[in-house]
């Protein structure tokens, strides 16, 4: 298994997601896309085309139990939590695989700084990348640092030398894995015609904090 972690007070993981993985989630997308709920009232991101390819947690108004996913890939998902939670010394934790949906941005669309919850506040979402623009168009200004269909994820630490925020390098197959309560949004970009798809995954953990606070 690859990964690296980033530490902002919570860590945030990046695993590289398997070629088999990848392919078959963006294969279900495609040839289902007509038939998919919309998930756009459960999310906050001003994005036109947001669905939804799993939903296992209480029927709403707003969205029903339904699934498009095969075994092999939901239980990819539940393999990477736990080793989120093992990696991060969490024991004595019961996790639901809540949610799994996709967004297709568009040039001017973005998501604004939110968190994620499932039946529960406390668990875990994840950023995973299906396909990218080959361009996102004119940085206005500040080239040198660019920020145009930027993932960033802000942290809880605090203090002189703590890292704060983090941007992460957005490549095909990447994977991000963090808390519901960490904030994170992504900026607009322009100038293609092109989108950004990415997924989204989240998995509810019960689990107690007092027991996990210590070393």
């Amino acid at each position: 298994m690859k990964f690296n972690f980033t530490f902002l007070g919570q860590s945030v993981l990046r695993y590289e997601t398997p070629l088999d993985i990848f392919s078959a989630i963006n294969q279900v997308y495609e040839q289902n896309f007509n038939r998919l709920d919309s998930a756009n009232k459960q999310l906050v991101g001003k994005i036109k085309d947001e669905h939804s390819l799993f939903y296992n947690g209480d029927d709403e108004s707003k969205i029903k139990r339904h699934n498009h996913l095969p075994l092999n890939i939901k239980q990819w998902f539940m393999e990477i939590f736990k080793h989120y939670l093992e990696f991060n010394h969490i024991k004595d934790y019961k996790m639901h695989l809540n949610s799994i949906w996709v967004n297709e941005m568009k040039a001017h669309e973005y998501n604004p700084i939110h968190i994620h919850q499932g039946n529960l506040f406390t668990g875990l979402s994840s950023v995973m990348v299906l396909k990218l623009p080959n361009t996102y168009g004119v940085e206005y200004s500040a080239e040198q640092a660019p920020q145009n269909g930027r993932l960033q994820i802000l942290g809880s630490s605090n203090g002189q030398f703590a890292k704060l925020d983090f941007q992460p390098p957005m490549n095909l197959r990447d994977f991000y894995v963090f808390p519901y309560d960490m904030r994170h949004c992504v900026y607009p970009f322009n100038g293609t015609n092109e989108t950004r798809r990415t997924l989204a995954a989240n998995c509810d953990v019960l689990y107690n904090p007092v027991i996990n606070r210590g070393a």
